[in-house]
């Protein structure tokens, strides 16, 4: 679990927004360097250091989410993407009449795929989150797989993050704020067991969009509050928890 994808989001969009003031290439590698290497550090602490990942990646939460802070002066300061920039191509560009941003997302979709379910690296991640214990005595790379997926997670959180900034032209503090919830629920939605070694990409992708579905509809009935999302929201989610349990029980018995 990686409960810092928030923070280290909105970290990465307001990276992206000072660094697209000095130059385009700076947007692009600023927010990208940094998530990953904010990954990188919780992947060594928790795979070499044997700490709880939630205990660890809730720390990095904090440090992400108080990095931004400083960086905006606590949010007095709001940093905008130049006009004329290069950087506004990537999420408001189009090729084919279809935005930049959708083919980038459907890429890492694709890439993802591709590496949980036809690499042995993906092979290992579903055995780690099945049993631990049971792919270390394999032989499997344990300690070497954990730290290159929570890598990848501050990569993809700072992708995010640098896309996003793109896309409004600026770099908001607030970005991210319960991020990480929505994350976790996506996965779960999406078919993804909470005691791991089960899911799919394409899965997350039925859940994210699930999720998505569910705020529209919530913002087309009037007379609901937006508030009314993470209610349905958390509710389906439990629903879909308490399932897996169930069907869980009926297979060992």
């Amino acid at each position: 679990i990686d409960l810092s994808v928030g923070s280290v989001f909105a970290l990465g969009g307001v990276l992206a927004a000072w660094g697209s003031q000095h130059g385009t290439w700076l947007a692009v590698l600023l927010p990208i360097v940094v998530c990953s290497a904010i990954g990188l550090a919780q992947g060594l602490i928790i795979a070499r250091g044997g700490l709880p990942p939630f205990i660890v990646t809730l720390a990095g939460l904090l440090f992400a989410r108080g990095t931004v802070l400083a960086i905006t002066d606590e949010g007095s300061t709001t940093y905008k993407v130049p006009t004329g920039s290069a950087f506004r191509d990537f999420a408001q560009g189009e090729l084919l009449g279809v935005g930049y941003a959708v083919w980038i997302v459907v890429a890492l979709f694709a890439v993802g795929g591709v590496v949980l379910h036809r690499t042995s690296y993906g092979s290992t991640v579903l055995a780690i989150g099945g049993q631990e214990d049971a792919a270390a005595l394999m032989g499997l790379p344990v300690v070497r797989t954990k730290v290159v997926t929570y890598a990848m997670s501050g990569l993809l959180a700072g992708v995010g993050g640098m896309m996003i900034a793109s896309y409004t032209s600026s770099g908001v503090t607030i970005l991210g704020v319960g991020t990480e919830l929505e994350v976790i629920a996506a996965v779960v939605l999406g078919g993804t067991l909470l005691t791991g070694g089960s899911g799919t990409v394409l899965g997350t992708v039925v859940g994210v969009l699930l999720l998505q579905v569910i705020k529209n509809v919530i913002n087309q009935v009037g007379s609901l509050d937006s508030s009314w999302q993470a209610v349905v929201s958390g509710s389906i989610l439990l629903a879909v928890v308490t399932v897996q349990r169930y069907l869980a029980r009926i297979e060992r018995q």
